[in-house]
């Protein structure tokens, strides 16, 4: 197993990638408002790889036997003006998409992704790397945990119709 930067070679193991993510947040969605949408395969991927292109970020993937078993997205977004406000805004990357096949798990390759995302956001003078995790997904609050990540920020959501 390698880890590379992203080719286009391997989009469609990304777009698979990241419909496997989503069927998995949908099946845990206690709320019930995820949704896999029809156009989430053609038109996700490349909306997050625009995402990175246009805010210096990384796409790294996991490949082992020439497919894409995992991979990493990363940007750093600018603030926006009134952040300066109430907040110091150091420079900060954020994790946007991170998933291992559910195949190759328990081999080091969703830490060794992270690894190499946090060498690129120190590269680039990050002080911090902030990641969003759903709230009912227990398996990567534990692994963001054991990978010295912690919450900083809670959402609450109440249904109210």
């Amino acid at each position: 197993m390698k880890i590379i930067e992203y080719e286009d070679k391997y989009l469609e193991d990304i777009k698979n990638l990241l419909v496997e993510l989503e069927e998995y947040i949908v099946s845990i969605d206690k709320d019930n408002l995820d949704i896999l949408h029809k156009d989430y395969k053609d038109k996700m991927a490349i909306l997050d790889l625009e995402e990175v292109n246009n805010n210096d970020g990384k796409c790294y993937i996991a490949v082992e036997n020439d497919k894409a078993i995992g991979l990493i997205m990363g940007a750093i977004f600018p603030y926006y003006k009134y952040d300066y406000l109430d907040y110091k805004c150091p420079k900060k990357g954020e994790i946007t998409e991170l998933i291992v096949t559910n195949n190759s798990r328990n081999k080091d390759i969703g830490k060794k992704l992270i690894k190499r995302m946090e060498e690129y956001f120190k590269s680039k003078d990050c002080e911090y790397i902030i990641v969003d995790i759903f709230a009912y997904n227990d398996k990567a609050i534990s692994f963001y945990e054991k990978e010295n990540y912690h919450t900083r920020m809670i959402t609450n959501i109440k249904k109210i119709k």
